[in-house]
């Protein structure tokens, strides 16, 4: 597997103050957008996610807690036995899984998998 990392979740308090500063101040481009997520292209093959906190726990469990911060990273692959495949790699390596894949209301395949020190990876 091509290492490589294609989003930046950071978990905020309020979806629409973020937006502010990176669409707004900074002058980034959205990518896409809905109530509780704004995408932004940051450069080819990366995207940075502003993603609604408590929309955030309730798909990947508590984050922000002592010591984890709100983010996740995100590993894009062609499908899902992929996806599978690599969270059963990283468990067996010692990650701890957050969530089994599934197909997501936004139409994608994902799950999640904690490293060894809780910083979620989104498959």
């Amino acid at each position: 597997m091509k290492p490589r990392v294609t989003v930046v979740t950071l978990g905020v308090a309020d979806v629409q103050r973020a937006r502010r500063f990176y669409v707004g101040g900074l002058g980034w481009p959205v990518r896409f957008e809905a109530e509780a997520i704004v995408m932004i292209d940051v450069e080819p093959g990366l995207v940075l996610s502003l993603w609604d906190l408590d929309a955030m726990r309730e798909e990947i469990g508590e984050v922000g807690e002592p010591g984890i911060a709100p983010i996740t990273l995100a590993h894009n692959l062609k499908g899902p036995a992929d996806v599978d495949a690599a969270i059963a790699r990283a468990v067996a390596a010692g990650g701890r899984l957050v969530s089994a894949g599934v197909r997501r209301e936004w139409g994608g395949y994902s799950g999640y998998v904690a490293d060894p020190d809780g910083y979620r990876w989104e498959i």
